[in-house]
């Protein structure tokens, strides 16, 4: 005979963990902090590969949202660069 198993054990798979490095590395990426994210959902990636765990997605978007806030800072860098040097005057005496 089985004993049934305690009010409120769950009786069925256990779902795989979620890498926390992957949470992070999107929360990350989204406050802002564009090149620490985009480390972390690398490393939270061979984490994933290594051990199992779930997050590959949240990763993945971490490294895509870094990413793409990266080459707009860097627009963004470089039309202030040309507009501040456009709007210089020049005199010639």
């Amino acid at each position: 005979m089985t004993t049934p198993a305690p009010y409120g054990a769950a009786s069925g798979p256990v779902a795989p963990r979620t890498n926390v490095l992957a949470i992070v590395s999107l929360v990350v990426s989204i406050v802002g902090f564009t090149i620490i994210g985009i480390v972390l959902g690398f490393v939270a990636l061979s984490q994933i590969k290594r051990t199992g765990e779930s997050g590959r997605g949240l990763a993945l978007a971490g490294i895509v949202i870094g990413f793409i806030e990266l080459i707009i800072g860097i627009i963004l860098v470089i039309v202030v660069i040309a507009v501040a040097a456009s709007s210089t005057t020049v005199t010639t005496y």
